[in-house]
């Protein structure tokens, strides 16, 4: 059977977040995952954590500032130490959580230097996680979505993590994001899964419930049951509106 981790990113987002890992156990979800869970106490989420039984599998390190359309920082040349120190918080935090995996998001930027920023910021990463056992994972983005950002390839971030050489750096695949920016899913699970740590998924194009649009996610399932991939797959889709009526696709 497919096992789905709620993305409270995305998911029950009108709650706080240990309400809304309770609101992912009493929807039957097996695991869950956040994007920034900094306002919440470790111990009230640790607390939340341990009532449902639920593993928290990711967090992302944070944006920097939104209102000035950051998107991550540990691409841009100039601000390492604000890059590192979100980089610390987030392994802290999911230390304390006994969260699994960290994404490190890259940012708005562009070229060499960027690269070289973000490689050696993801080395970085991957020394302070291992002695804890966490993940670094990154993900590419398609450009409609996040206009500007530095990774939007899988080869990129294959790349980059053969650059960095690091066990414990790893892709976060999203399906939604990678059917839009090169499709062929099937083939591209297949060749990366060497590489990948978490999977997500949505519908496509618009981003909604993963049972409507243009993905045929029961013949991903079989697939990636074929290549031997057990972990829970990671829903962050767009509710439009409130999550319960959404969850007709995960009963069966």
């Amino acid at each position: 059977m497919t096992e789905f981790s709620a993305n409270l990113g995305f998911l029950w987002t009108e709650l706080a977040l240990p309400d809304a890992i309770r609101a992912a156990r009493k929807a039957g979800f097996h695991a869950v995952e956040c994007h920034f869970p900094y306002a919440t106490t470790v111990a009230d989420a640790k607390a939340a954590l341990t009532e449902t039984g639920l593993p928290m599998l990711g967090l992302n390190t944070r944006k920097g500032d939104p209102d000035k359309g950051e998107n991550g920082l540990c691409a841009l040349p100039g601000r390492m130490d604000e890059a590192r120190a979100a980089i610390d918080e987030a392994i802290a935090y999911a230390t304390a959580i006994t969260c699994g995996a960290v994404h490190v998001m890259a940012g708005v930027t562009t070229g060499a230097q960027a690269e070289k920023t973000f490689a050696d910021n993801l080395a970085y990463a991957c020394a302070q996680a291992a002695p804890h056992g966490i993940t670094i994972l990154i993900e590419p983005l398609n450009r409609d979505d996040a206009p500007g950002y530095f990774l939007t390839s899988t080869g990129q971030a294959v790349g980059l993590i053969e650059q960095v050489g690091a066990l414990n750096l790893k892709l976060m695949f999203d399906c939604y994001h990678v059917q839009r920016t090169e499709g062929d899913l099937t083939h591209r699970l297949t060749e990366l899964m060497p590489h990948i740590g978490h999977i997500q998924i949505a519908g496509a194009p618009a981003r909604g419930r993963p049972d409507i649009g243009e993905i045929n996610y029961p013949h991903l399932y079989a697939h990636l049951k074929s290549l031997g991939y057990t972990k829970p797959l990671g829903a962050e889709y767009k509710t439009f509106g409130p999550t319960e009526p959404t969850l007709g696709w995960l009963r069966p």
